[in-house]
């Protein structure tokens, strides 16, 4: 483990405590997973402590560090000015683009900027970002090694750092981790009642915008009409279809067996290509491959080639369905947390709505706004 002071492009030393190092996994310890450690600014001691996990398959846990939940709001906030040339294809010179030169004011504590919790940003699966393997054997991932790598991280990583050991723990993560992070939830509890050492202190786990079954992208086509992207009159075309055998008219003798309302096509072709990269996802890759943030970083040299944000080769999908990890959790009385934004149409907030009202929970607070600063944010 490793205590990081200063960054390249962030001026000065930094105002906060960040740790980077890497714990060995699997077989011989063939994959080494790299992970950045933020502690509690509040109380260390006792704050709950969460593995935060990005989607992807793949994708590297800076973005949650830098852009998403991190300390940064973005390293990357100013471009800088840099005279006919494109900054998505600027190369980093260390000054253009330039990133930002100093953080924000401090927030209060309490309003949520503030770190109340300590975090592990973890690289996982192994590819990802700055963690790599040893042997091409265990290049390679799929929907259960990666939670077992993830538990194991865990283990390890309590271990060496034991002051830890008894905060209350949460598993968190945000759209493809929709997937591993139940799981990994699941192996902590099911270690825990087997006895298995060091006993981890899982409450809970959250997610935002998670990928959970199968055909949940059927909910783009009814996410797309709410929030006004397509017309009525594709809409209502689209609603008369018989949705199991489409080439049939919609009966009333097939009705009553038609999947949700919702449920339409399987990966829409035509919304799936509604992504746009942002600017600052195209210049993490510049900093990061750069040699002044690597020895900053304490990336061990010769262990990465190209740096990529997003690598998902080599990763298998295994497990289509994870409700009924859900469903058990639950049962055996775990929190869990579930965010959904209204702006993310990969994941809508139609299918995630659907699957948790089908775990049946007790209705104890009803729908209301949700303020931020007072202001309503939800």
């Amino acid at each position: 483990m490793n205590r990081v002071e200063y960054l390249p492009g962030f001026q000065g030393r930094l105002p906060f405590h960040l740790e980077t190092g890497y714990v060995g996994v699997d077989e011989n310890e063939d994959v080494q997973l790299f992970y950045y450690f933020i502690p509690s600014e509040s109380n260390p001691k006792e704050d709950p402590l969460m593995l935060w996990l990005t989607g992807g398959p793949g994708c590297s846990s800076i973005s949650g560090l830098l852009y998403e939940m991190g300390m940064f709001i973005s390293l990357f906030s100013s471009l800088g000015e840099c005279e006919n040339e494109s900054v998505v294809y600027l190369k980093w010179h260390g000054n253009c683009p330039r990133p930002i030169g100093e953080p924000g004011p401090p927030a209060p504590v309490g309003d949520g900027d503030s770190p109340m919790a300590s975090i592990i940003f973890l690289d996982i699966p192994v590819g990802t970002g700055f963690s790599y393997a040893r042997t091409e054997h265990a290049s390679y991932s799929n929907d259960l090694i990666y939670p077992d790598h993830a538990y194991e991280f865990m283990r390890k990583w309590l271990n060496s750092h034991p002051r830890f050991i008894s905060n209350p723990f949460y598993v968190g993560g945000n759209s493809f981790s929709g997937h591993p992070v139940p799981i990994i939830s699941q192996l902590i509890s099911n270690g825990n009642e087997g006895g298995i050492e060091p006993y981890i202190n899982l409450k809970g786990y959250v997610l935002g915008n998670p990928t959970t079954f199968p055909t949940e992208k059927n909910f783009q086509i009814e996410f797309a009409y709410g929030m006004g992207l397509i017309p009525e009159e594709f809409y209502k075309i689209i609603d008369g279809i018989n949705n199991p055998h489409i080439l049939e008219p919609n009966c009333s003798a097939i009705a009553s067996i038609k999947l949700p309302s919702q449920m339409r096509l399987e990966e829409p072709q035509s919304l799936s290509s509604f992504y746009c990269h942002d600017e600052i996802e195209e210049l993490i890759e510049y900093w990061a491959n750069d040699a002044s943030v690597r020895e900053a970083l304490h990336i061990r040299e010769g262990s990465k080639g190209q740096w990529i944000r997003c690598n998902p080769e080599n990763f298998t999908r295994t497990i289509e369905d994870v409700r009924p990890y859900h469903l058990n959790l639950s049962k055996k009385g775990y929190r869990s947390l579930i965010l959904s934004g209204d702006h993310d149409m990969v994941i809508p907030r139609q299918s995630t709505q659907l699957w948790v009202k089908e775990l049946n929970y007790s209705v104890t607070d009803q729908w209301r706004p949700w303020k931020f600063r007072g202001q309503v944010a939800g």
